[in-house]
């Protein structure tokens, strides 16, 4: 009794804990043929329903409806109870003239409350000619082809479209690659990517559910879908061609069949798999270059952009950081944007910026943010500006150069503690070290005595050695330099080997420092780590190493992209934790654990 009483409790309980919201929704066909039979549905998922009030259905006959149908359901998951129920209205309509027709959204009393559903727009597209023309031109017979077990031109087949065929150098415009079919296609993809040579490019995301629509191409209608899509960006001017595509395509062909058994199963056909290459026409687009007069700050944008830019401080002490943050927005070839300059003054110590890319895909570029971050140390102290930056890019919109300027900004440093001319070692920029003070060494004067040459030199023992050990040393020279040069070569493979292991001690002398809370040495001790490490492992080097070379040096080893970028990352981590505010062990532990990992990873990823 008491297990009846619970169950009973749990499924009163069960069916009143959700409430949902109400949702009134309205489906259809987005396309449909004239004279075609079609339906209309309107679902609301609760029963509690009154007034129902349709639209007027302009352009199509109602043949049947509004009908009218519940369902309800209950589930148990994982010990909760869960409900629903919904109610569905259902017309049968036919199909108009062609052209396009709104259909406004139903109204209807749910729970107590209005509710309104979503208007829907439907296309009305004509029905096919009595003999259908292919896009070759050919006209064929759908009898013909239905007993057939090949498959036509005109029954399959994709085309390459192009947004624009006329455009500037790296102005984008969108490639879709879409199949029209009459049969019944399994499958399709490419069986030959196309080759956009001379062009960047940027594959849209598409959903992988792919749902056919209908659309009417000379003179008939096709079952179409798309399936892939590109945003390209030419980076040269002139005539240039994207090459035919190639798809496979598998079609389930109906085959009529004598067989009394097939006739009785499988109403007297078989489907058999038919396969089938695709094959795309090539498409020309003609690119016009940027025109003359491009500014001196024009570093081949072009879309439409603004740019604004912030300062961390405006006064601050020597040896202290300073964030100069720029953020380019806009919509365009934002990924092939050059980073701007920051002019500093001469006696700041500059590192690499921080780019942090902010964007998402469209036909007509790359939409959202570039936010690039400048770091920068001032090593005397005294008033300094910080110039303007300058951003020109070329308006598709008006066909001209804008420059764009953001702010200039006073620095006010005074003296800090510590020694502003000790070295401190700089891992992002390789830049040569300048020697002040020394570069032009002083001329002594006064008086000269020259003393002359006694003949007792010439043809002396002293005059014949003078020729016998240049020579000497000449062949000692050439055998000690083959030496050498085989050393070197054991010594880059035995460089390479111990990399992790140097990497190692420094790591474990980094932990000391961290354990110490000594903050200064231990960032110098992680960053000397890192770049010490890529430095054996490829055998440059530290002082010709930067993060763009790095890059490109580690992908020739095979290094994957998100395993750079993670290497990069770390470095950025390590040298912007240094000089940022916040909790300070925090941060350490973050830079040491990130620096141990990506070495680890690098350490099994690199191919020689």
């Amino acid at each position: 009794m008491r297990k009846l009483i619970f169950l009973f409790t749990l499924l009163i309980t069960g069916l009143n804990v959700y409430a949902d919201e109400v949702s009134f929704t309205a489906s259809a066909p987005d396309a449909v043929v004239s004279g075609e039979q079609f339906r209309l549905t309107y679902t609301i998922n609760t029963q509690n329903v009154r007034e129902f009030r349709a639209p007027a259905m302009k352009g199509f006959d109602v043949l049947m409806g509004p009908t009218r149908s519940s369902q309800s359901s209950t589930q148990i998951i994982n010990g909760k109870m869960s409900s629903s129920s919904s109610i569905t209205f259902t017309y049968i309509l036919m199909a108009g003239q062609e052209g396009t027709y709104k259909i406004s959204g139903a109204s209807v009393v749910a729970d107590g409350k209005a509710a309104l559903s979503n208007s829907l727009t439907i296309k009305v597209l004509p029905p096919d000619k009595a003999n259908g023309i292919d896009n070759g031109g050919n006209t064929s017979s759908s009898r013909t082809q239905s007993s057939s077990t090949g498959v036509s031109n005109a029954e399959l087949f994709v085309l390459a479209t192009a947004s624009k065929t006329t455009v500037y150098e790296q102005e984008a415009f969108l490639v879709t690659y879409k199949v029209y079919t009459l049969t019944n296609l399994t499958q399709c993809g490419f069986a030959k990517a196309p080759d956009f040579k001379g062009f960047h490019s940027q594959e849209v995301d598409l959903p992988r559910n792919k749902t056919f629509s209908l659309e009417h191409y000379n003179g008939r209608n096709y079952k179409t879908v798309t399936l892939n899509q590109y945003v390209l960006f030419p980076q040269q001017s002139g005539t240039l061609e994207i090459p035919s595509a190639e798809f496979d395509a598998v079609v389930a062909k109906a085959v009529h069949s004598s067989d009394p058994f097939d006739a009785f199963f499988n109403g007297g056909s078989n489907y058999v798999e038919v396969k089938k290459k695709l094959v795309t026409p090539k498409l020309t687009i003609n690119v016009n270059p940027l025109p003359a007069g491009k500014p001196a700050s024009f570093t081949g944008a072009v879309g439409e952009f603004s740019i604004s830019s912030s300062i961390s401080t405006k006064e601050l002490k020597t040896n202290d950081a300073l964030t100069v943050k720029l953020v380019i927005s806009g919509v365009g070839n934002m990924k092939l944007i050059n980073t701007p300059e920051v002019g500093f003054p001469k006696d700041f110590e500059v590192y690499d910026p921080k780019v942090d890319n902010k964007f998402t895909l469209t036909k007509n570029g790359l939409s959202g943010n570039k936010v690039i971050e400048y770091l920068a140390i001032p090593r005397h102290p005294g008033d300094y500006t910080i110039p303007a930056v300058e951003f020109s890019y070329f308006d598709l919109k008006t066909k001209s150069y804008k420059t764009l300027k953001t702010e200039d900004y006073q620095i006010k440093v005074e003296k800090g503690a510590g020694n502003a001319d000790q070295m401190i070692a700089d891992f992002t920029n390789k830049e040569d070290l300048k020697v002040l003070g020394k570069d032009i060494r002083y001329i002594k004067t006064g008086d000269t005595v020259f003393k002359k040459k006694g003949d007792f030199f010439v043809g002396s023992l002293s005059y014949y050695l003078w020729y016998l050990i240049p020579f000497c040393l000449f062949i000692v020279f050439v055998i000690v330099y083959r030496k050498k040069a085989i050393e070197n070569a054991n010594v880059a493979k035995v460089r390479t080997k111990k990399a992790n292991k140097v990497a190692t001690k420094r790591m474990k002398l980094a932990g000391k420092l961290l354990a110490e809370n000594k903050k200064g040495e231990f960032y110098d001790e992680v960053l000397k780590a890192m770049w010490g490490y890529i430095s054996d492992k490829l055998n440059i080097p530290v002082s010709q190493l930067s993060k763009d070379n790095i890059e490109y040096e580690l992908t020739k080893y095979g290094v994957n992209e998100e395993l750079i970028k993670e290497f990069i990352d770390a470095l950025n981590q390590c040298e912007f934790a240094r000089y940022a505010p916040g909790d300070e062990n925090a941060a350490m532990d973050k830079v040491y654990s990130s620096a141990v990992d990506v070495i680890s990873k690098m350490e099994n990823s690199i191919k020689h």
